[in-house]
């Protein structure tokens, strides 16, 4: 863990009321050109074998060299050795059964994001899987993550997650959650998407086949020789999680990669697609728009958020996400001319940051998709069903863990696998308040919650049912969340990886 006292500069230069805010980390490794390769479609991982009530998969974590700037290559941590990692599809009331190999050389921990699952299964951060080449336990007891906590399930080589898939269909993804190293192997490459499927939604005439696209967003920074760069305290990502001090406010890159590629370029039909957004970044932002070249301007319809469908659809003009938010939406070519292109920028960059992916109309197809104007059915959000309501403050405070004087806390303390911090009924259905000091993306485990308030009534983009919420500085919102699923231990945190890994994490007990 960083130590970051008041002493040191950065936290006079970098820093909003001694808060530290995120940093550029610049690449040595020169720019690549923009809108110059295809955009990529994440490989579908297919299963070894089905019988009548799951499918089973295999899927292994290995290095891999992929050319992803122009004559050089890029060692990565992927998923079968891919970034993203391949998409799994699943089918609500199909359980999937995934053996997840670890054949890198340090440990990892697999969580489904947005999947309502088994505490086994989730990928509780000291749930380690650790490498199938050896790992010496006693020589790394010290080791984030392997100290502490005698509730930690330690795996050799591989292990078997169990996914139910009793929830609504959705746009899930699952990534890595080492404790205390999440942000650099993510960084590395650990995350892929996992798409849930019903029939509800099959029944919709929704664009579909190759006019449906996910897309994961992330930045990232390249060193000379096309290695990734990260300021990590321990580069060998052994003994001590967490990033050098100037970068504890999160870790920005200045090279967009949609699905792996840097600022891709799409051929569309002037018809609708769907496109399965997801913010993959460390710590950055986003504002997305649509800027068009000889046409009108084109807006978002958003379909589903992080736990699925909206009871029906909204328009955006201008759409903001946090790290680890998901939206579903279609974008209607019609009418741009053949040739002409509708970009896809970041109103919250600047620069080439502000680019992010182009579409060029390349032909003109009869459009056989549109969007109903009632799209699911959501129960509405009834704050008197609420039995408790709990408050949760984060901030950035003084503390005492593993040498840190100040770092990113829970209602004042820093994660401990230890302390229960919230312990809800199962079945029950709670208020949890979340007040921040800064700008933090909040990620509940296990459950999907409503936003009752957001400083005032919910924004504009906290619609239907959210995992993550984007909470910014001075912030409070209300969230309504009903504890269903299972019994278990399960953490909720800040999506802002670094400052996750530098203690913004606590836990909660379903009982």
């Amino acid at each position: 863990m960083a130590a970051a006292g008041l002493a040191l500069p950065w936290l006079q230069t970098g820093c909003i009321r001694n808060r530290p805010l995120p940093r550029l980390l610049a690449s040595r490794a020169p720019l690549p050109p923009q809108f110059a390769v295809p955009l990529p479609r994440p490989p579908v991982l297919r299963p070894v074998r089905s019988d009548d009530k799951s499918d089973y998969y295999e899927m292994t974590a290995r290095t891999a060299k992929l050319p992803i700037l122009p004559g050089l290559t890029t060692e990565i941590w992927g998923y079968e050795g891919t970034v993203p990692g391949p998409t799994i599809e699943a089918r609500q009331g199909r359980a999937v059964s995934l053996k997840l190999r670890n054949e890198l050389a340090r440990p990892i921990v697999n969580h489904l994001h947005g999947g309502r699952t088994p505490p086994e299964s989730d990928g509780y951060p000291t749930d380690l899987i650790l490498p199938v080449s050896g790992w010496d336990v006693a020589a790394h007891r010290g080791m984030s993550g392997m100290a502490g906590d005698p509730r930690a399930r330690i795996s050799q080589g591989e292990r078997i997650h169990t996914y139910p898939n009793e929830q609504r269909a959705a746009t899930l993804w699952y990534h890595d959650h080492r404790m205390d190293f999440t942000a650099a192997q993510v960084w590395r490459g650990l995350a892929g998407f996992y798409i849930l499927r019903d029939e509800d939604e099959l029944k919709l005439p929704l664009p579909r086949g190759e006019k449906e696209w996910p897309l994961l967003i992330c930045d990232r920074s390249f060193d000379r020789d096309g290695s990734l760069l990260y300021p990590s305290l321990d580069r060998a990502l052994l003994e001590r999680g967490g990033v050098e001090p100037e970068y504890m406010g999160g870790v920005l890159g200045d090279v967009m990669l949609v699905n792996g590629a840097p600022w891709p370029q799409l051929e569309v039909a002037n018809t609708r697609y769907r496109f399965r957004i997801l913010n993959a970044c460390n710590a950055r932002q986003l504002e997305l728009a649509l800027e068009t070249s000889g046409a009108g301007p084109r807006e978002f319809v958003q379909i589903g958020s992080d736990g699925g469908l909206l009871a029906a659809p909204l328009r955006h003009k201008t759409i903001r996400m946090a790290p680890a938010e998901r939206f579903d939406v279609v974008i209607d070519f019609a009418g741009v001319p053949k040739g002409a292109a509708v970009t896809l920028v970041n109103r919250a960059g600047t620069g080439a940051m502000a680019q992010i992916l182009r579409f060029v109309v390349a032909r003109e197809e009869k459009d056989e998709a549109t969007v109903p104007e009632r799209l699911s059915t959501l129960e509405p959000a009834d704050a008197s069903r609420a039995t408790v309501t709990r408050t949760f403050d984060f901030s950035y405070q003084g503390m005492d863990r593993q040498g840190m004087e100040r770092g990113w806390t829970i209602n004042g303390k820093p994660f401990d696998a230890a302390r229960m911090d919230a312990t809800p009924k199962l079945g029950a259905t709670e208020i949890w308040q979340m007040r921040t000091d800064f700008s933090h993306p909040l990620h509940l485990h296990l459950v999907h919650f409503q936003v009752l308030s957001h400083s005032g009534r919910p924004g504009p983009y906290d619609a239907g049912m959210k995992d993550t919420l984007n909470l910014g500085a001075g912030q409070t919102a209300n969230l309504l969340i009903h504890f269903a699923g299972y019994r278990g231990r399960y953490v909720f945190h800040c999506h802002n990886l670094e400052h996750e890994d530098m203690a913004m994490m606590a836990n909660f007990e379903v009982v």
